[in-house]
Order: structure tokens, then sequence, then C-alpha cells
């Protein structure tokens, strides 16, 4: 066979393996529930138990890199501090060794029943649980399988000239092998992945044994920077986590760089057989192949000294980091910037986590809401043009937002979503909708008074009192949405500013009727007055609608609590 013969057996081997990282992500995330979000609201708040919460999240998801673009998540919805989420993301790093050491103990025997199993399983039994536990036995299956297939093709390879020139590893090229795993990593989003094409490549003789353990350090630094492109667009609190976890890994591996004979020795140390000859170039052949069946689990130990000993030295220092973001990283951002904060494509695959994104996102769209009606209550006093350019942009915060927040809730319906949890979309989405009016009507009254100060337009006293006082009424309504939105409730239910509203709505109809028979309003004045009127009992009326869904979801026996 040519050498193009094996590099196509190889890829073949890593799209087997890959797709079996990726099939046992989802049989784990189905077989897990909804316990991940509990686990992570209940013991990310300590220094101790937030890397094992990390650690657990990527064994869960067989991805290091997969595994901190959640937690990116989880911080954008609010579900995480920076001092939690600094915490989790260093124990990723632990869970990805784990799944590691998994991959470097080489099961192949088992690679087909695992496969065999997990199709039965996945396409012939009736309970939900056992096709799951299938999914998960089917992805182990073609994890071990490819595997075996990429090591068998990389053999024949390490003779040709180009690979075996790889061998050749001065201390210059070790930057270089740091890179290249780096490359490796961002392209396959997965440091599980990663590993099985070094291990792969080292057992096969096409990688050094130097150059494999600098690869495995890239490793590292690509899962690094997988979040920090999932943080464009997120919260500040999200990007000081990516930029202090990137800059914490920068050192650790600067640091194992400049120790890296010790840090062979040492690896050397808890690791079975001995791979010292591989580390020079030209190592003999007959020694290569002696040694070639302990290369996984050299490099699968150094993974985990690494890893281990960067959590150990840094997780001291999160504390600080979180206490001095502000005055390290300091950036500014307005609450009202037209683009999601919360909400992010990347973590629909967890469909729990990604309705409490939404939930939070739409928490900030009901604060937009309340803060464009204080602010055109404002108006009526003296109009601000300033005041009424920063309205305007919060309407068409609203108008991305309602846009943004519907293609996720439909690609979320879309994900498997028990149906408690279910039920909950189509009310997230006229929710969504009726926030998004309650913009519309707010700009609708700013064109008026727009209107009304350009036309020299003129309201009597007591029209413009009374027109006060039931905006004011319906700016009640909002603030009460706001708060129920954002979990903050109160036990009452309000009927009796419902009541109000009615009542002033009907007393400003027929007091306005008057004026406009009595010649105290002009024609042109009193409709744009009752245009005005109308503005604001809708506005109302929609915050009343989005209080009753929101109140109906919790009172649902059928439907969880947010």
């Amino acid at each position: 066979m040519s050498s193009w013969s094996y590099i196509i057996e190889a890829l073949g081997g890593l799209a087997l393996f890959v797709f079996g990282m990726r099939t046992m992500s989802e049989g784990l995330q189905k077989v897990t529930g909804e316990r991940l979000r509990r686990l992570l609201e209940k013991g990310a708040g300590n220094r101790l138990t937030a890397p094992l919460i990390g650690s657990c999240l990527s064994s869960l998801l067989q991805s290091g890199s997969a595994a901190s673009v959640l937690v990116v998540g989880f911080v954008n919805a609010g579900l995480l501090s920076l001092y939690q989420a600094l915490g989790v993301l260093l124990g990723t790093g632990l869970g990805t060794t784990i799944a590691i050491q998994f991959i470097a103990f080489r099961v192949t025997a088992l690679a087909l029943p695992a496969i065999t199993v997990g199709v039965f399983l996945s396409f012939f039994s009736r309970r939900r649980k056992l096709a799951d536990l299938g999914g998960l036995l089917l992805g182990i299956g073609f994890v071990f399988f490819g595997l075996a297939i990429l090591e068998r093709a990389c053999l024949p390879l390490s003779e040709n000239a180009l690979f075996a020139a790889l061998h050749e590893q001065p201390v210059s090229m070790r930057l270089m092998s740091v890179l290249l795993g780096a490359l490796i990593t961002f392209l396959v989003q997965s440091g599980s992945a990663a590993f099985g094409i070094v291990i792969a490549l080292a057992s096969g003789g096409v990688l050094s044994y130097d150059a494999s353990i600098a690869m495995l350090l890239g490793e590292v630094a690509g899962a690094a920077l997988i979040p920090l492109i999932a943080s464009i667009g997120g919260s500040q609190a999200a990007k000081r986590a990516v930029i202090f976890y990137l800059a914490i890994n920068a050192a650790a591996i600067s640091l194992a760089l400049a120790f890296f004979p010790l840090f062979l020795r040492a690896v050397d140390l808890f690791s079975p057989g001995d791979l010292s000859a591989l580390s020079g170039a030209g190592a003999p052949q007959a020694v290569a192949a002696a040694a070639r069946p302990f290369v996984a689990r050299h490099l699968a130990n150094a993974h985990t000294l690494f890893t281990v000993a960067t959590a150990l030295l840094f997780l001291p220092l999160i504390g600080f980091l979180a206490r001095s973001a502000e005055t390290l990283l300091p950036a500014r951002r307005s609450e009202s910037e037209a683009r999601p904060r919360f909400i992010d494509q990347r973590v629909l695959k967890t469909p729990t986590i990604a309705l409490a994104q939404a939930w939070n996102e739409l928490g900030r769209m009901a604060s937009i809401a309340g803060s464009m009606n204080r602010e055109l209550l404002s108006q009526f006093d003296a109009f601000d043009p300033k005041l009424a350019a920063a309205l305007r942009d919060k309407k068409l915060a609203l108008d991305v937002l309602r846009r943004d927040m519907s293609h996720f809730l439909i690609a979320l319906s879309r994900e498997t979503l028990s149906s408690e949890r279910a039920v909950e979309i189509p009310t997230l989405l006229q929710m969504v909708n009726d926030l998004a009016l309650v913009g519309d009507q707010h700009e609708a009254v700013l064109n008026f008074l727009v209107r009304k100060k350009e036309e020299g337009l003129r309201f009597s006293d007591s029209g413009m009192d009374e027109l006060k006082r039931f905006a004011a009424k319906a700016g009640e309504s909002v603030l009460w949405c706001e708060q129920v939105l954002g979990r903050e409730e109160q036990e009452d239910d309000n009927a009796q500013l419902k009541l109000e509203v009615d009542s002033l709505q009907l007393q400003l109809q027929e007091s306005h009727l008057q004026r406009l028979k009595s010649g105290k309003c002009s024609v042109v004045g009193g409709l744009l007055y009752g245009d005005m009127i109308a503005c604001f009992a809708k506005i109302a009326q929609l915050s009343f609608a989005i209080v009753a869904q929101k109140r109906g979801l919790a009172h649902d026996p059928t439907s969880s609590s947010h």
C-alpha cells in the first residue's frame, strides 16, 4: 500500500474516533439529565468543590474545551460568578485528564463488543434509559475502534522520510510542537480527541516522545483558546474569566517548557516502562518497538501531572484574580447594548442550561423595557433629545433581542427536553414578543411627544396631569412585570393595580371628551392625546399578560419552577 492509502486509513480511523467521542458525550449527557445544572448551582461556590464540578463536567462532555465553552455560557446566564467560573475552568482540565487516562488504557478488545451491545440497546430497547446507555456504549466502542485503526495506519508512515524528520527534536522545536498541538485541539474542538491523535502518532512512531509531550502541552493551550472565541459578544465577567484562564495556562506551559527535562523525569517516575531511549533522535527500531506499548501511559500521566500541578499552583490565586478583575481588566458596557448577553448557541446541546439562559435574557429584556418607561416619563416635564436617542437605542436592542431570542428558542425546541420544560418554550416566545411590543408602544409615545413639540401642540394643565398620572400607573405595571421576570415578585397578585388602570383609563377618556366638547383642547391635539392614552393602556395590558403567562407556568403542576 502507498503512503496515501495509509493516510486515508488514518483519516478514517480519526473520523471514527471523533465520532465516538461525540456519541459518548451525547450519551453521557442523556444519562445524567438535569442533575448537571443542580450540581453546578450547589457546588460551584466553594474553592475546593468548583474544580471537582469542572472535572465532572469535562468528563461528562468528554472534552475540556466543550466544558469550558459551557462555563462561558453559565457565566453569561448568570449561573456562575467570576470566582466560581475560574475554579470550574481549572477543574475542566482534570476532567479531560480523566478521559485521557481512560483512552490511554486502550482496551481495544472491548471495542467491537461495546459497539454490538450499543447498537442492540439503541435500536431495539423500548426503555429510554437503556437506549441512552446504548448510545454511550456505542460511543465508547467507536473511540477504541477508531484509535486502533489510526494507530495501525500510522505505523508504516513512520518510515516515510518526511515524517522521520519530525524525530529531530531540538529545543527550539518544542515551541513548534506546542503550537501544533494547540492547532489540532482548536480544529477538532476537543482535548480528548487531540490526545487520541497524539497517542496514535506517537505509538506509530510518527512523532518522537519529546514532541508528543510538547504537543500535549499545546493541547492545553488550544483548549483555553476555544472558550476565548466563545466569549466574544458575551458578558464582561465571561470575558474576564476566559482571559484569566488563558493567562494561567500560558504561565503553566511556560514553566513546563522552561523545566522540560525535569518534567520528563517526573513523568518517568510515575509511569511504567522506560522511554528514555525515545527522547533522542534515531532510537533503534527494536528499542522503539519495545517501548511503544508504554507510550500512551506516559503521555496520559504527563497530562495528568501537568494538569494537577497547574490546579494546585493557581487555585489559591483565583480569589485574588476575582477581586482584582475590575483593576486588571477594566471595561464598561451598556446594559441596553443591541446584542444578546446570556443566550449562547453553543449551549443548545445542553437544553436545561440553554433554557436557563433564555430566562435570564428575558429578564434583561424586561429590565430594558422598565428603564425605557422611567426615562419616557421624564420626557413629559422637559424633553431631552439625548435621552430620546437613548430610548430609540433601547427600542432597537429589544428588536434585536426579539429576533435572536426567537431563533434561539426555535432551535432549542428541536433539542431533547423533558415534557415539563418543553412547555416553557412557547410561553417564552410569546413573552419575548410581548416585551418587544412594550418597546414599540414606548417608541410610539416618544414619537407623539416629538410631534407635539415640533407642531407646538398644547394640552390643558388638567389633561397633562391626568396623562402623567395614567403613565405612572402604567409604569407600575411595567415595574411589576420587571420584578416578576427578575424573580423578585411579591406574594400578592396586584389585582388592585389592574382595577386602578382600568378605572383611570375610563376617567381619562371621559374627561378628555368633555374638554373636546368645551373647546379646551384642539382636534389635532385631542387625537394625539387619545393615541397616547391608548399606548399606555396597551403597555399595561401587555405587562399584565406577561405576568399572567409567567405565573401560569409557575402554578402549573406539570411545570418546574424557575
